[in-house]
């Protein structure tokens, strides 16, 4: 017996896997996706909220592009002890939109929180002390990567911070494989079958495109990012801080 909120999207057999959209199928079913699917996620999300607590200065705004349900925009607004800002999230999938509005609306907190529906290219950054890219890059193409970084910190007051998450690619291919093979290995042991597993991968690799983490380096580097570390892995799911 499983709850209409487990993630059996990829249980059955499909005659065509179609790419991976987060459409409203995925997003009834997003936080038992993420949870099954993502090594240190809720770390990942915790460690947001305390980085917000020490980084976001007061009257400024704080961006969450690619808010997905909102698990970063609550954190950050849990944490959040300076006044006068604002949060926004975006994300370009109107399902995770309306949804995402409901989560935040459940949760009281003093930082007001907008949420928009729009490409995360297009959205004006500005007066920002701090930015979040959680798990969002890699959906965007490669070529427009660099030139979102930059808009970025260009946004960014001095001191701001960006939050980037990604899953990563090693260029030496023993190392790939094994963090690939750990990886899966993570989704079988919290009951995923190797029919998920095969077919998640199918659907997704026309659409995430990862990168090494000496490729993120760099683009930080050229974006402006005066400070950069990774300060989490698990696995091929990394954790980066950039500071201005």
């Amino acid at each position: 017996m499983h709850n209409s909120d487990t993630d059996l999207i990829y249980s059955q057999a499909h005659k065509q896997v179609k790419n991976f959209t987060f459409d409203a199928q995925v997003v009834e079913v997003f936080p038992d996706m993420i949870s099954r699917s993502v090594p240190g996620y809720n770390t990942i999300i915790d460690t947001i909220g305390r980085l917000s607590q020490q980084f976001v200065q007061e009257n400024s705004n704080i961006y969450d592009l690619g808010c997905s349900l909102g698990a970063a925009t609550l954190a950050m607004r849990k944490g959040i002890t300076a006044k006068g800002c604002k949060i926004i999230g975006v994300d370009n999938s109107s399902d995770m939109v309306k949804r995402c509005i409901m989560h935040v609306d459940a949760f009281k907190g003093n930082t007001p929180v907008t949420i928009v529906e729009g490409n995360i290219q297009d959205i004006n950054i500005e007066n920002a002390s701090m930015v979040v890219l959680n798990f969002t890059l890699q959906f965007i193409e490669k070529s427009e990567r660099q030139a979102l970084l930059s808009k970025i910190a260009q946004g960014l007051n001095p001191g701001g911070l960006l939050v980037l998450s990604e899953k990563i690619t090693s260029d030496d291919q023993t190392i790939d494989k094994v963090l690939v093979d750990l990886h899966h290995n993570f989704k079988r042991d919290n009951g995923y079958s190797e029919l998920e597993v095969a077919q998640k991968r199918s659907a997704l690799e026309k659409v995430m495109l990862t990168d090494s983490l000496e490729v993120h380096k760099q683009r930080l580097s050229q974006a402006g990012f005066n400070h950069s570390a990774l300060w989490f892995q698990c696995f091929n799911f990394t954790s980066l801080i950039a500071i201005k």
